[in-house]
């Protein structure tokens, strides 16, 4: 293979032939959404799998799969060609959608005007098919890179990512760095440089039953319980530090003429510093209740830590801005208040978020990505692969 020089030249050839290579890019990433594949259905999460694996290994991949318990697995794609002690650069995504199966009937796909409608496109099989697309380039220009690609897809991170999670951990560990294939944020595609953390809480109260008209003296109200307990949570709420608390569902009560014996409420958190994430947790575990006769039950964490503006993830989007100035685009940068994987590697190894497709409407109905982006997304990610070492 040639060796590397970062020029114009060089991008122009990897641009030119992506360009070449459009039909063939659209028509697999048609058969990824037309591959319906659900969180909660690990069955038929194998149709994609398989037809991804098929993809990768023609592109001289080693691709292991990884078994899941209640998830239908994922896969890790390693290249035959790696060197024994080459550096690594992780391509992380996930083939799990939002969207159940029977889907595609309601919102079919569709290109019209620029568009490929459909659910997963966005988000984000798109980002699968960039990071094939990306690959192949490099491969089809005689290029090396000097740090060796290592791709991991994963079929659980709608639902946080809770089996796949160790695996990511330690592929992190030993990367240089990671590229994110999410989606990116906005009609521009900024690119996404930090995420907010993101928890879940869920508050029982538990009180004391007593008929509402002839002894309410006897009972003790979780439902009042719960109303206080909902005002400290909001009360924690600071948008000036980027933190927000949100009681999303409440439930609670028998009947009208019952004291309530339980009521419950489920709490969204979101979080911009991991300082923040650790005293927002400590505060709502330590939340004690008023009325008295009632008991607090708190479970929950911060389940993906904050993805921060680290010195390394800084780096590695500078380093994208460098890249991007060779094509004569700019990039932009966004945090994103929805976490990803990226939160997770972002601990471990410079992380760049958000390099997937250009598009809108993710998790709802409508969701698109624009097709002329596609080649510049690919394009993009082909010359951050061809890049040094982060740590150089």
């Amino acid at each position: 293979m040639l060796a590397n020089t970062r020029s114009p030249q060089m991008s122009r050839r990897l641009l030119d032939y992506l360009h070449r290579r459009q039909k063939e890019t659209v028509e697999l990433l048609e058969k990824l959404v037309r591959a319906e594949s659900p969180s909660t259905d690990p069955a038929a999460q194998q149709q994609v799998l398989a037809l991804l694996e098929g993809a990768l290994q023609k592109l001289d991949y080693r691709v292991r799969r990884l078994p899941g318990r209640r998830t239908g697995g994922h896969l890790l794609a390693i290249g035959r060609d790696r060197s024994k002690n080459q550096p690594t650069q992780l391509l992380l995504g996930h083939c799990d959608t939002v969207w159940p199966l029977g889907t595609l009937d309601k919102m079919p796909l569709l290109q019209k005007a620029g568009k490929l409608y459909g659910p997963g496109t966005y988000d984000m099989k798109a980002g699968l098919v960039l990071s094939l697309a990306a690959i192949e380039a490099i491969r089809a220009q005689g290029l090396e890179p000097e740090v060796a690609p290592v791709i991991f897809i994963n079929s659980d991170e709608e639902i946080g990512s809770i089996e796949s999670t160790p695996y990511i951990r330690r592929l992190a560990k030993t990367s240089d760095r990671v590229f994110v294939m999410e989606p990116s944020l906005g009609p521009t595609g900024k690119l996404k440089t930090s995420r907010k953390g993101v928890g879940r809480f869920t508050i029982r109260v538990v009180g004391k039953a007593a008929h509402a008209g002839l002894e309410p003296e006897r009972g003790a109200s979780a439902i009042l319980e719960l109303s206080f307990v909902i005002q400290k949570l909001f009360a924690l709420n600071d948008p000036q530090r980027g933190i927000t608390v949100n009681v999303g569902t409440i439930d609670g009560g028998i009947r009208p003429n019952v004291i309530a014996p339980e009521s419950e409420a489920v709490v969204d958190v979101r979080v911009l510093h991991q300082e923040d994430a650790r005293e927002i947790e400590r505060a709502i575990l330590g939340l004690q209740p008023t009325t008295p006769g009632t008991q607090l039950i708190i479970e929950g964490r911060i389940g993906r830590p904050p993805m921060e503006r680290t010195p390394g993830n800084q780096k590695l989007w500078q380093q994208a801005q460098q890249v991007a100035a060779e094509f004569g685009w700019q990039l932009e940068e966004e945090t994103a208040g929805g976490g990803s994987d990226g939160n997770t590697t972002s601990l471990y190894a410079p992380t760049l978020d958000g390099l997937g497709a250009v598009g809108d409407a993710a998790h709802s109905p409508g969701e698109f990505v624009y097709l002329d982006r596609l080649v510049e997304r690919a394009a993009l990610l082909s010359r951050l692969l061809l890049e040094p070492a982060i740590s150089d």
